[in-house]
């Protein structure tokens, strides 16, 4: 099994592009940069979908849509978005046989669109705050492009928000940043970000603040997972977002955005993934359960199709593989490389016994179950091992974290993972001569790992890194 994959510590980017294409999560697309989903990697997106969507949902977001095309005018009514964006933009400038009177931007992000809309819906100060939200795909041309992590096209979530007051907003991008993006990448996807301020040198093309959540890779690189901004009133006053106040007077909104991407899929091989395939935590698994017939026997197909169903009926979302004809051990491997975090072997000697296997992905191990115990034990295992794939990266994450005083010892440490160093060491030049070696500060953090209000606050910690 083990040479399925190269392995991890072989040849870690190797074993990232083979685990891809040997889970049949993804392939490259004709044109350069783009990725065709398979099947088994676009449901571990659609449950990245329904766990986050549903809690956008519940911090008050609602899901609307807006055009792929872009006038080129509306970016460059925000002079810094445009310019942190113009590298990476898709530009048509002929549709139905002709030359656009106006070149359209494909969408790189939707501030701007956006901003036009809000703009026209709303008035008055009962209108605020508008909380939107989308799912969609977006272009940026990549020069380097990666399966997941760096594609020219990705889908995503982008929320936008325009609010009354300052205040209202920085409440409002927290709230996403830790009741949506934290709660879902350290719950579902079981990855322990460390949760940030973007320094003013990484922070988005428009955006006042910027807030992060970083997840450490097998590799020690670092991955940013998410992002939720402050836009002060930047797009606001380009856009004229502007409303009515209590007072009688009339002002500008004060606006938001934050999103995530199929990146996220990355980092999920990336920070689970061994050399046996991909491991997908149970909570986020489209199948948690995988039901597989070893070979035909007596009453062994029936009694396979009995445990699914009294496995579907205790809620757990559950796959059957009766494909007899086809060797048991090469779909076992199958399995093993797709990340199903529990099998259920039933063949004719272990059913003689009254029992079937159960056999775990998080460490390999298969234990003989009375059958009328399967559901029962299935159930626990799910549990456990969601916790036990969090604690195993937070594990790896400490290991590969060191504390160091000096910027030069950071930038040496980061050869293996993270360096935390008192931000006073480092400072905006300390952070371009790191760039330089292609180490960037991952976030901002407080001693006691709470989110910075700005980069000048005394005492606080850098995390240095290399990154993806």
């Amino acid at each position: 099994m083990a040479r399925v994959l190269t392995p991890r510590a072989e040849d870690f980017p190797r074993w990232y592009q083979d685990l891809i294409a040997k889970a049949q999560l993804a392939d490259n697309g004709p044109v350069r940069g783009t990725m065709v989903i398979r099947p088994a990697g676009y449901s571990i997106w659609e449950r990245m979908q329904a766990e986050m969507d549903n809690r956008i949902k519940i911090a008050g977001a609602e899901n609307a849509y807006f055009p792929l095309f872009i006038p080129e005018s509306y970016l460059k009514r925000e002079a810094e978005h445009v310019e942190g964006f113009s590298p990476e933009l898709a530009v048509v400038t002929h549709g139905g046989g002709k030359q656009l009177a106006e070149p359209v931007v494909v969408r790189p992000t939707s501030e701007t669109v956006i901003g036009e809309f809000m703009a026209k819906w709303v008035d008055s100060y009962r209108d605020l705050p508008l909380l939107l939200n989308q799912w969609a795909n977006v272009v940026r041309w990549e020069l380097r492009p990666r399966i997941f992590l760096r594609t020219s096209e990705f889908l995503w979530q982008e929320g936008h928000t325009a609010h009354a007051t300052e205040d209202d907003a920085r409440s409002y991008a927290r709230k996403i940043l830790h009741e949506v993006y934290e709660d879902f990448m350290v719950g579902v996807l079981g990855i322990p970000v460390v949760v940030g301020r973007k320094t003013n040198r990484e922070r988005f093309a428009g955006a006042t603040s910027t807030y992060t959540l970083e997840g450490m890779m097998g590799d020690g690189k670092a991955l940013q997972m998410g992002t939720s901004h402050e836009l002060g009133q930047n797009f606001a006053k380009a856009f004229d977002i502007s409303y009515s106040a209590a007072s009688g007077g009339v002002e500008h909104a004060w606006t938001t955005s934050w999103g995530t991407s199929t990146r996220m899929l990355g980092g999920l091989i990336m920070s689970h993934g061994d050399d046996n395939g991909l491991r997908v935590p149970p909570r986020l698994a489209p199948i948690q359960a995988y039901v597989m017939v070893v070979k035909d026997g007596d009453g062994v197909t029936a009694a396979a199709h009995k445990l699914r169903d009294a496995l579907r009926d205790a809620g757990v979302r559950v796959g059957l593989d009766d494909r007899v004809d086809t060797a048991f051990g090469r779909r076992a491997v199958d399995a093993e490389l797709k990340g199903y975090p529990v099998r259920i072997e039933v063949g004719p000697r272990d059913l003689a016994a009254g029992n079937a296997v159960v056999a775990r992905r998080f460490d390999g191990s298969k234990t003989p179950v009375p059958v009328a115990d399967v559901v029962g034990r299935v159930l626990a295992v799910l549990e456990e091992d969601q916790q036990r794939l969090h604690d195993e990266a937070l594990a790896f994450r400490e290991s590969h974290t060191v504390e160091v005083s000096t910027l030069a010892d950071a930038i040496a440490a980061t050869a293996t993972g993270w360096a935390r160093v008192p931000w006073s060491a480092v400072g905006v030049e300390g952070e371009a001569q790191a760039n330089g070696q292609g180490v960037t500060v991952r976030c901002l953090v407080r001693a006691d790992g709470s989110v910075p209000d700005s980069q000048d606050e005394p005492d606080l910690v850098a995390i240095l890194g290399r990154s993806y």
